[in-house]
């Protein structure tokens, strides 16, 4: 039987469902995509125990030669990423009423398809708005436009780097938004997690940090060297994939609860953007002065490794380790196919003591974007709140935690809590 019937619904049912996907503005423009998106749903529907390779999707849907090493070619991660973005954007905009959500879990090469029924709120919904606009996919998108504006300028932040993103769009706000809600109930513990950020009438500023490199694409590329280059010569920003999903997810987080967040660029923050603001800081440090003027971690902090196989990379500090604990934690190096790398995840005091900074910091792409699922997680962030002795409707305390995180494939597949210390607000 495949897996899909065991949820209610049929694989004709799914497979209905990818060629809706697949015929969408999102998707319908990339054929790449649109051949990925349908492989998996073979596979998954046909061949549910068996587990795909990433040579095997490189090899028949990319087009990639037999001598295929995904050691040195991440293009089925950066596609696999691609198509998860995307899914996304279309479920927070014109499909949010469809009643089978299709997604991509993480680590894994497959789709995964669950059961949304309809409320009798979303029915009329979708009756009003089948009743006033063309039936065509494009006008029902460029009518929702204002609820997708939180997702979907997401794909293209690799590109835009130099502009200020603006505000995200907000969607009508859920029964449980906590910025209007009277109703006295116990909180979950994102609710208490995330409370002072999503109450913020301005909605806090994400500051994601990029990759500086110099050179071209025809010629070589690599990363900027302040001791040795001229800061004048042609300069691109970069940001990593685990930045960008961590962004998304944040959107994703925020729009549920109501809210709405402001992002830029680490190099355009300023300190008014702080003084004013509770922020949200993702990814490995950077040298903005902006950014090093903000309260920072104490416990554990960042440092470059100057020796190995890893030299140049991140390293974390532990400034007070317990007993028996190790002091250095390094950031692995790519070359192997699974991992360990670390985070910092930290809530501290901001400039102005009404605000927090919540630093979400990895020695890598794929750490800081679990430091991100980590905080985005009820379970993870439940077990934290216990760690901390925080009860429901009990105020955050300032703290700093390390994180390790096992990547398997440019994909983090699992995180572990390892050290967690109450510091001073």
């Amino acid at each position: 039987m495949p897996a899909a019937s065991k949820n209610g619904f049929d694989p004709k049912a799914c497979l209905d469902q990818v060629d809706r996907l697949a015929n969408s503005p999102f998707l319908h423009g990339s054929e790449a995509l649109c051949h990925l998106i349908r492989f998996l749903a073979e596979h998954t529907l046909n061949a549910p125990s068996e587990h795909l390779k990433e040579y095997q999707i490189a090899t028949e849907v990319l087009g990639r030669p037999a001598g295929f090493d995904p050691n040195s070619d991440a293009s089925v991660r950066v596609q696999v990423t691609r198509l998860r973005v995307k899914l996304a954007e279309y479920y927070s905009s014109i499909g949010s009423h469809d009643p089978i959500v299709v997604e991509i879990p993480k680590g894994r090469y497959e789709l995964s398809f669950r059961n949304r029924p309809l409320l009798p709120e979303d029915a009329s919904s979708t009756e009003r708005i089948s009743a006033s606009t063309s039936k065509t996919p494009v006008a029902r998108h460029r009518l929702r436009a204002g609820a997708m504006a939180s997702l979907t300028f997401l794909a293209g932040i690799l590109i835009t780097f130099g502009v200020l993103i603006p505000l995200l769009g907000r969607r009508q706000a859920p029964s449980h938004n906590l910025a209007t809600s009277r109703v006295a109930k116990p909180q979950t513990a994102l609710e208490v997690f995330w409370g002072s950020f999503v109450r913020a009438p301005e909605g806090p500023f994400v500051v994601f940090r990029n990759l500086t490199f110099v050179g071209e694409d025809a010629t070589g590329m690599r990363r900027f060297d302040p001791s040795r280059d001229n800061p004048h010569q042609a300069i691109q920003g970069f940001t990593g994939v685990g930045e960008v999903m961590g962004i998304l997810e944040l959107a994703q987080l925020f729009d549920k609860f109501g809210s709405r967040l402001r992002v830029k660029r680490e190099d355009l923050f300023t300190i008014d953007d702080a003084r004013h603001s509770d922020l949200i800081v993702v990814g490995s440090p950077g040298t903005a002065l902006s950014i090093r003027e903000i309260p920072g971690t104490q416990e554990f902090t960042f440092r470059r490794q100057d020796f190995g196989p890893s030299r140049f990379r991140w390293a974390i500090i532990d400034h007070h380790p317990r007993s028996g604990a190790k002091d250095l934690y390094p950031g692995a190096s790519q070359i192997d196919p699974v991992v360990n790398d670390y985070a910092i995840v930290a809530l501290k005091r901001g400039l102005d003591p009404s605000h927090w900074t919540l630093f979400l910091e990895g020695t890598s792409t794929e750490a800081s974007q679990a430091a991100v699922d980590f905080v985005c997680s009820e379970d993870s962030v439940a077990a934290l709140l216990d760690r901390l002795h925080i009860a429901n409707g009990a105020h955050l305390k300032a703290f700093e935690g390390l994180l390790r995180i096992k990547v398997a494939n440019g994909v983090p597949v699992e995180t572990e809590l390892l050290d967690l210390r109450e510091t001073k607000d």
